[in-house]
């Protein structure tokens, strides 16, 4: 794979690849809605509410999973040893099933395929540094591509949710959703156009996702979108926000979605996000999204606990946002 083509797939799977020295150290300033619980991860991506109610995130440059005290942002290391590699890639999102922590890992370049620990799959965490590939994602998507344009055989999945047992993951770069039990089986859930799927919710039978849109993921392209366990195309839930990246449910079943901000026009493929322009946002009636925060640097992922949203920063911060209040900052 040439440089310009892997900085392409870089850009269109939302810089899976950057290590936290490249994230901006920019902040929004700590207002009474919107607060820095830490910033002491090593770099961050995914994350989960664990069933202690604790926030759980990745890191996929050490190759770790940290829990977070939401109270106090106590940081403690409960999983280390995940693949990494030099190219970039390792553990990109954490979820629980049945009490049990998984870990999505993944590489945005095949050059890594094939090297000791560097499957594509969902990871079971057997225990503080030991774990077991229980689904060998690349090895399904390599024996059933996708009808859209790749140039990366084993896919670059972004997310993953748990869904009736066993999870949904998406695939930023073959655009597709896919269905994976814990005993490996794979399948297609739902195929998309060029849309870049990123993180999800699950709410009974429907599944909201975010989509990034292609680069220069325009605010236009930025979509909440759902579908149901039998949907071959998805409804448009809400758009107009540049670069989603994920949505979640808070109390009320009110549905939020985070952009990772305004995607640097002209600037060099394989950029995030414009420092400091990312948002978090309250789905309304009709698709509206209303700001609940801005001036968010490079997020990544966030969940909801009790009435706040605690938002995962590229840089390895986690930053709380009172939704009571519903109040934006700058």
């Amino acid at each position: 794979m040439g440089p310009r083509r892997a900085l392409v797939l870089l850009s269109t799977v939302l810089l899976l690849v950057l290590t936290p020295s490249a994230a901006s150290a920019h902040r929004p300033p700590p207002t009474p809605e919107v607060r820095l619980l830490t910033s002491d991860l090593s770099g961050a991506w995914g994350s989960a509410v664990g069933p202690d109610g604790a926030l759980y995130v990745t890191e996929p440059v050490v190759g770790e999973v940290s829990r977070i005290d939401p109270r106090t942002g106590e940081v403690t290391v409960v999983a280390s040893g995940l693949p990494t590699t030099p190219l970039g890639g390792g553990a990109y999102d954490v979820a629980f099933v049945r009490g049990t922590a998984y870990v999505l890992v993944g590489f945005a370049t095949e050059d890594v395929q094939g090297a000791p620990g560097t499957v594509n799959g969902i990871y079971r965490v057997d225990g503080p540094s030991s774990f077991t590939v229980i689904a060998d994602l690349s090895a399904f998507v390599v024996a059933n591509p996708p009808t859209t344009d790749f140039f990366v055989a084993t896919g670059v999945q972004f997310a993953f949710e748990p869904y009736k047992g066993g999870f949904l993951v998406t695939d930023g770069h073959h655009n597709r959703v896919y269905r994976v039990g814990l005993d490996g089986s794979v399948a297609v859930q739902i195929a998309f156009g060029n849309i870049v799927p990123t993180g999800m919710a699950v709410h009974g039978r429907t599944v909201f996702m975010a989509q990034a849109g292609p680069v220069p993921h325009l605010p236009a392209d930025g979509k909440v979108v759902a579908f149901g366990p039998w949907s071959t195309t998805a409804t448009t839930v809400a758009s107009g926000a540049p670069l989603m990246v994920d949505v979640k449910l808070g109390r009320g079943h009110q549905l939020y979605a985070l952009a990772q901000g305004v995607w640097p026009l002209g600037g060099p493929e394989g950029s995030p996000a414009a420092p400091d322009t990312g948002q978090l946002l309250a789905v309304g009636r009709h698709g509206s999204l209303e700001v609940v925060a801005d001036g968010l640097d490079q997020p990544v992922s966030f969940q909801v606990i009790r009435g706040k949203a605690y938002v995962v920063t590229l840089g390895g911060e986690v930053w709380t946002v009172d939704l009571e209040r519903k109040h934006g900052h700058r």
